[in-house]
């Protein structure tokens, strides 16, 4: 089952907007090779935890010069600084002086963001946003197409904007497609927009089952006892502090294993003790050393509203790690995971022991064939594909129009 054969049905008039974008696709017409850049704003930053915008950017560069242009960062001068990531894309970062006041932010933003259009003589482009804030600064550029791939529900996270929200409406006024990147943030949004489209976390499988076969022992945990409970993210206010530190005190024979960045929260929050191993932040080439040395893949998410709409790049990979995989019950994890019988779901520290028990003994999952035919089928490149392909019939419908 393809992630896209579950998406729910999509009210009548986005069925008869994708009716009319997949005619135009067919027909021959292909107005997107005129169109050869693509400029993403992003909240994120490309060398911080790899996730959806590397995958799918990544494989945009393909078919167009990707511009991905971060938040600004303070120092003493104004200028805008470029390194190329890869053949194809460029990572881009505002640097403006210290003291600078948030109308001259906005302007300078804008400023140099012009002279690099006008430098690089861009002229037909695809707008790709991650982040409606961005919109601040940007609001006159006469893009192709616009996208906004909401890839979060960020004014629910610690620390938006009061002005997200507003700002987030008139980038869906603006955009030609909406991406989401899950069910439940489909469900949101689908009413807010004729052609919203979900797009939930994917997999390159290719990589993650290098895991499947034994690999050296990274040597931050190569000197830590068996069974190994590895969990890989972003440690914020979504992660579950509470329920980590009494399963590592329930079970301190059990070894605990944090990769990833600790923001945004107070460390003093998190659990310690002898079984708790916080090793940081891992290059996205390094993950499946530690995997195939872990037992279980786990997901502590809290249950607020911080994980009300996410959907974990960590599920589909720890699976085609060939780890067994505990959650808690985030919706769109239970949804496409659980109710497969992929993953265990556990509402309790009771459950989540239990659960990661049963995973040890080799209980849970029972049917890894089913497993790798889903992460076949839901490939990030079949999901870039996807979007591409939807991206250029739009264009096609509007030329027609």
């Amino acid at each position: 089952m393809k992630l896209s054969d579950s998406t729910p049905n999509l009210p009548s008039t986005t069925q008869s907007s994708s009716k009319s974008i997949n005619t135009f696709y067919t027909s021959g017409s292909y107005p997107g090779k005129d169109v050869q850049d693509l400029i993403c704003f992003s909240h994120l930053r490309w060398n911080f935890v790899y996730q959806r915008p590397q995958h799918l950017l990544g494989r945009a560069a393909k078919q167009y010069r990707i511009w991905f242009i971060e938040e600004p960062m303070w120092g003493d001068e104004l200028k805008m600084t470029s390194c190329q990531q890869a053949d194809g894309l460029t990572v881009l970062v505002p640097h403006l002086p210290h003291g600078t006041s948030p109308e001259e932010t906005l302007q300078l933003q804008r400023q140099l963001l012009d002279e690099f259009i006008q430098r690089e003589r861009i002229n037909n482009f695809i707008a790709w946003y991650y982040t409606p804030m961005a919109l601040s600064f940007s609001n006159h550029l006469k893009p192709s197409m616009t996208v906004y791939d909401c890839m979060d529900e960020l004014s629910a996270f610690w620390g938006a904007p009061p002005q997200l929200l507003e700002q987030e409406k008139q980038l869906i006024k603006r955009a030609d497609l909406l991406f989401t990147g899950g069910y439940s943030l489909y469900e949101a949004k689908q009413n807010r927009h004729p052609h919203v489209f979900a797009f939930p976390s994917s997999i390159d499988f290719k990589h993650f089952s290098d895991a499947r076969k034994p690999l050296p022992d990274p040597a931050d945990q190569r000197r830590l006892a068996n069974p190994r409970i590895g969990f890989s993210g972003v440690i914020d206010e979504r992660f579950d502090h509470e329920l980590m530190r009494e399963l590592t005190q329930r079970r301190p024979e059990w070894q605990f294993i944090m990769i990833g960045p600790v923001v945004k929260i107070d460390p003093a929050l998190l659990p310690h003790g002898p079984n708790v191993h916080y090793v940081g932040m891992k290059a996205y080439k390094e993950l499946p050393t530690y995997f195939s040395n872990w037992n279980v893949g786990i997901l502590p998410f809290a249950m607020n509203n911080s994980t009300k709409y996410i959907s974990p790049t960590k599920t589909p990979e720890y699976l085609a790690a060939g780890l067994p995989v505990v959650s808690t019950p985030i919706r769109d994890v239970v949804r496409t995971y659980g109710s497969e019988g992929f993953v265990q779901i556990a509402d309790s520290a009771d459950a989540f022991e239990a659960a990661i028990e049963a995973a040890l003994n080799g209980n849970h999952p029972t049917d890894w064939s089913a497993i790798d035919k889903f992460l076949a089928e839901n490939s990030w490149n079949n999901t870039w594909n996807e979007m591409n392909r939807l991206m250029v019939a739009h264009m096609s419908l509007a030329i027609e129009q």
